[in-house]
C-alpha cells in the first residue's frame, strides 16, 4: 500500500465526514423549525402552571368569616363540613370523594346523606376528632358558641374554618370564593360563581324588557298560626325584585311574622309557600283559609310551594330558585 493510495482515501473519508456532518445538522434544523418549536424546561413548568396544578395554589391564607387568618399549608384531602349549605358547596367544587363528615341536616346531593354525621349546631366533638379531617367547615354560631371545642379541633391539627351567614348573592358568591380557596379549587369556584351571575343577569333583563305589570308577592316559610315570612335583605326579597316582583312584605327586615288580618290587607296577587317538605298540601291550605277568599291570589288560585333549600339555603342552587319563582309568578314570560 504506496503513499498515494493512502493520501487518495484519506481524502475521501474526510469527505464523507462532512457529508455525514451537513446531513446530521440538516435533521436537527428540521426538528427545531419554527413549524414544530422544541419543547424547553420552561414550557413545561408554564404548562404545569396553566393547568392550575394545586401544588402550586398552597399554602393558602385567608381571612375567615370570624375575623381569622387561617393558612393551609397543603391542599386538604379530608374535609368536615357542619353546615348544610357548606355541604352543598363543597360538592358542587367536585370535592364530595374528600367530605368524611357533615351535618345532620345535609341532604343535597344524595351522596351527602351516605355520609358520617358529626351533629348540628351541638357538634359531635369526639366523632369529628376520631376522623381528624384536614379541614373543618364550622359557622358562626359554633365560632360564638363553641369555642373550646374549636380550640380543641386546632390543637388536633385541624384548619378550622368559619363561614359566617349570607343574606345576599354577593355574600354566596364569597362564601364559595373562600371555600374554593382553603381546599385548591378557585377553577371549579370561578365557574359556579361565573354560572350563576350570567343565569342571574340574564333573567334580571328578561324581566326588565317584559314584565310590564309587577305582580305583588307573599311569602310563607312557615304555616299558620305563626306565619313568617321574609322582608328586606333576605335571598327572597332579592329573588323577588330581580323578576320584577314586589315583595308584599317590603317594609319588613329580615324574617318576621304577620297576622292573617295583616296579610290579608297586603292583597297579594301571588302566594308562594316553602314549607311543603313537611306539610302535607300546603296549597290546599292557603286556599282554603277562613277570610281570605276576596284576596287576589286567592281568587285566581295563584298559590304555589317552591323547594325552600332553593330560596333560603345559601348554595349554588339559589339560581334554581330564581328561575322557579320566575317562572310560577310570570309564567306568559318565562315559560317561553
Amino acid at each position: 500500500m504506496n503513499v498515494e493510495f493512502l493520501k487518495k482515501w484519506g481524502l475521501f473519508g474526510l469527505v464523507l465526514f462532512f457529508m455525514a456532518a451537513i446531513i446530521v445538522g440538516c435533521g436537527i434544523q428540521e426538528q427545531n423549525s419554527p413549524d414544530e418549536p422544541s419543547v424547553t424546561e420552561s414550557d413545561v413548568e408554564e404548562e404545569k402552571s396553566d393547568s392550575g396544578d394545586s401544588d402550586d395554589l398552597f399554602p393558602v391564607t385567608i381571612t375567615d368569616d370570624a375575623g381569622r387568618e387561617v393558612t393551609i399549608e397543603t391542599e386538604p384531602e379530608s374535609i368536615v363540613s357542619i353546615q348544610a349549605s357548606n355541604t352543598e358547596i363543597t360538592f358542587a367544587l367536585g370535592l364530595g370523594d374528600k367530605v368524611i363528615g357533615v351535618s345532620d341536616f345535609c341532604n343535597y346531593p344524595a351522596e351527602a346523606l351516605e355520609v358520617e354525621k358529626v351533629g348540628g349546631q351541638d357538634m359531635n366533638a369526639e366523632l369529628v376528632l376520631t376522623l381528624l379531617p384536614d379541614i373543618a367547615l364550622v359557622t358562626d354560631y359554633h365560632y360564638n358558641t363553641h369555642p373550646d371545642i374549636l380550640e380543641q379541633y386546632e390543637e388536633a391539627g385541624i384548619n378550622v374554618v368559619v363561614v359566617g351567614s349570607s343574606t345576599s348573592f354577593d355574600d354566596v358568591y364569597d362564601k364559595i370564593e373562600m371555600i374554593a380557596t382553603v381546599t385548591g379549587s378557585q377553577s371549579a369556584g370561578g365557574e359556579i360563581i361565573s354560572d350563576m351571575k350570567e343565569r342571574h343577569d340574564a333573567i334580571k333583563e328578561q324581566a326588565e324588557e317584559l314584565v310590564t305589570e309587577q305582580k305583588k308577592v307573599w311569602v310563607e316559610v312557615s304555616p299558620a298560626p305563626d306565619i313568617f315570612t321574609t322582608g328586606q335583605n333576605t335571598f327572597m326579597h332579592e329573588m323577588l325584585e330581580s323578576i320584577q316582583a314586589i315583595n308584599a312584605a317590603e317594609e319588613q327586615e329580615g324574617w318576621v311574622t304577620l297576622t292573617e288580618e295583616e296579610i290579608v290587607q297586603l292583597n297579594p296577587d301571588v302566594i308562594i309557600t316553602t314549607y311543603g317538605y313537611y306539610v302535607e298540601n300546603p296549597r290546599d291550605d292557603v286556599l282554603a283559609r277562613d277570610g281570605w277568599a276576596e284576596v287576589p291570589a286567592i281568587k285566581n288560585e295563584q298559590v304555589y310551594d317552591v323547594d325552600n333549600d332553593t330560596v333560603t339555603r345559601p348554595g349554588p342552587r339559589l339560581i334554581e330558585g330564581v328561575e322557579t319563582l320566575a317562572k310560577l309568578i310570570y309564567p306568559d314570560v318565562f315559560e317561553q
